[in-house]
C-alpha cells in the first residue's frame, strides 16, 4: 500500500519544504500543514512592517510547491509581530503566550482535532515539539505515526549543556537548554515514545537515542542535503595578504562554543586572524564585547546574503557542544570553506583531517586555537582545501535526503 502522509510543521524549514514537494512528487501528500502560507497577492501584505513581509515570504508554499496548504497562522503571526515590536514578555521562552512553545503546541492541537477529517491518509509526519497530540489522535485512527527530531536527545542535550554551565557560568544565560521546564521534557519523552519512525539527521543523534527507543521503533539517519556549489570568484576578503577571516555562524551561544572560540582568539592574540561572528545575540551585545576579543559582528540575514558572506571569508569554526547537524557547515563547504568542527555538530562524516578540514574535540580552545594558526601559517593551501570541502558538500543532496526518508516511510509501514 502506498502511503499517505500529513506532514505538518509550524513554520516550515527548508527540510520541510524538501520532503513535501518530494512526498508531493511520488503522490504521497495526503495534506500539508502549516501556520504560514503566504501569497504573493495577499491583501495583508501592505499592512505589516517591511522586516516581518520578508520573513513572510520565506513561508511560502502552496504556490512554489503546487500543492493544497492548510494553515492555522493567527498564534505565529502574533509571534512574530511581537518580537519586533519589543513585547519581550509575550515571547518569553515557555511561559509567553506568543512563545514558540506556545505556537507548537496549539499548531499540535489544531492538527490533532484536523486530523480526522483528512480522507485517504495512513500515516503523520510531525516534528519535535508539535507530535504530541497529533500522534495521540493518529494512534487512535490506526495510522504510522513518523517523528522528526533535529536535535539530540533532550537527556544528552542537558547533560552536556550543564556541564557547559558550570564551565562557564558567565555563558549559563545563553544556553537555554539547561531551563526547560520538566513539562517540556515529559512532553519530548512521550513523543518520541509514540513513534513508529523516528528520523535525525546524523549519528551523533541517532547514538543519543539508544537508551531511549524500543526495538519496535525505526531510527533512521537522513543527513541534510547541501547548497548548490558556489562557482563565484574568490572575493576580495580571501586575499592572501589581508587576516585570515575565520566566520562563526549560528546563535551567540556557548551550546556553539562561542565561549571556546573566544578563548581561542584569545591565546592567539594574532593580527594577521580576524574573526567574525554571524548570528543573534542571545545576551546584551556588551556581555560579548566585554570578553576581551575584537570580533565583526553581522547580523543574521536572508540565505543569499549568508552565503555571499561565507565566500568573503577563509574558514568556517564551529565548535558546538550540542547540535543534529548544522546545516551552517555543509553551506560553507558549498561555499568553498574549509571548517573547524567538533564530532558534537553531527557533520563529522563530510570531513577528513587536514584534507578538507579538522575535527577538534570539544570544550578544548587550545585545539582550536592550534588550527586556526595552522590556517594562518598555511594560506596557500586553503583554496585548494576549499575545493575539496565543495566536492564533500556536494555529495549530501535534498533530493537524497527526502528519498531516504520518502522510502523508510514505505518500509515502515508495509
Amino acid at each position: 500500500m502506498k502511503p499517505r502522509v500529513v506532514l505538518g510543521h509550524p513554520s516550515g524549514n527548508q527540510f520541510f519544504r524538501h520532503l513535501a514537494s518530494r512526498l508531493n512528487a511520488e503522490g504521497r501528500l495526503a495534506q500539508l500543514c502549516t501556520t504560514i502560507d503566504w501569497r504573493s497577492q495577499s491583501w495583508i501584505a501592505g499592512a505589516l512592517p517591511r522586516s516581518l513581509t520578508r520573513e513572510l515570504r520565506r513561508r511560502s508554499f502552496s504556490e512554489p510547491l503546487g500543492v493544497s496548504v492548510r494553515v492555522h497562522p493567527w498564534r505565529e503571526l502574533f509571534r512574530l509581530l511581537a518580537g519586533r515590536l519589543g513585547w519581550s514578555s509575550l515571547v518569553q521562552h515557555e511561559t509567553g503566550r506568543f512563545s514558540v512553545d506556545a505556537v507548537y503546541r496549539d499548531f499540535d492541537r489544531w492538527v490533532a482535532h484536523f486530523l480526522p477529517r483528512i480522507g485517504g491518509a495512513n500515516a503523520v509526519y510531525a516534528y519535535e515539539d508539535a507530535a504530541e497530540e497529533t500522534f495521540t489522535t493518529a494512534a487512535k485512527l490506526g495510522l504510522g505515526r513518523i517523528y522528526d527530531l533535529p536535535i539530540v536527545h533532550w537527556k544528552t542535550n542537558q547533560d552536556l549543556l550543564s556541564a557547559e554551565a558550570s564551565r562557564w557560568p558567565e555563558w549559563e544565560s545563553t544556553l537555554l537548554g539547561t531551563r526547560e521546564s520538566s513539562f517540556k521534557l515529559a512532553r519530548k519523552h512521550r513523543e518520541l515514545a509514540s513513534a513508529n519512525v523516528i528520523v535525525c539527521p546524523s549519528i551523533f543523534v541517532a547514538d543519543s537515542l539508544k537508551a531511549h527507543v524500543s526495538e519496535t521503533q525505526q531510527v533512521v539517519v537522513a543527513p541534510f542535503g547541501s547548497p548548490p556549489v558556489s562557482s563565484s570568484p574568490v572575493a576580495p576578503g580571501r586575499d592572501r595578504n589581508r587576516p585570515l577571516r575565520v566566520l562563526f555562524a549560528g546563535s551567540m551561544s556557548q551550546r556553539k562554543g562561542l565561549a571556546d572560540l573566544f578563548e581561542a582568539m584569545k591565546r592567539l592574540n594574532r593580527k594577521d586572524v580576524e574573526l567574525v561572528v554571524l548570528g543573534s545575540p542571545v545576551a546584551r551585545m556588551d556581555f560579548y564585547r566585554n570578553q576581551g576579543v575584537d570580533f565583526i559582528h553581522e547580523a543574521p540575514r536572508p540565505h543569499g546574503e549568508v552565503l555571499q558572506l561565507m565566500r568573503t571569508c577563509d574558514v568556517l569554526c564551529l565548535p558546538s557542544i550540542a547540535e543534529g547537524r548544522a546545516l551552517v557547515i555543509q553551506e560553507a563547504m558549498s561555499a568553498g570553506l574549509p571548517v573547524i568542527i567538533t564530532p558534537n555538530t553531527g557533520a563529522d562524516d563530510l570531513i577528513t583531517d587536514g584534507d578538507n578540514g579538522f575535527v577538534v574535540p570539544i570544550r578544548q580552545p587550545s585545539a582550536i586555537a592550534e588550527r586556526i594558526a595552522w590556517f594562518a601559517k598555511h594560506r596557500e593551501t586553503v583554496p585548494e582545501m576549499g575545493h575539496r570541502a565543495q566536492t564533500a558538500a556536494a555529495r549530501l543532496t535534498w533530493s537524497g535526503y527526502a528519498q531516504k526518508i520518502s522510502d523508510s516511510i514505505q518500509q515502515a509501514l508495509n
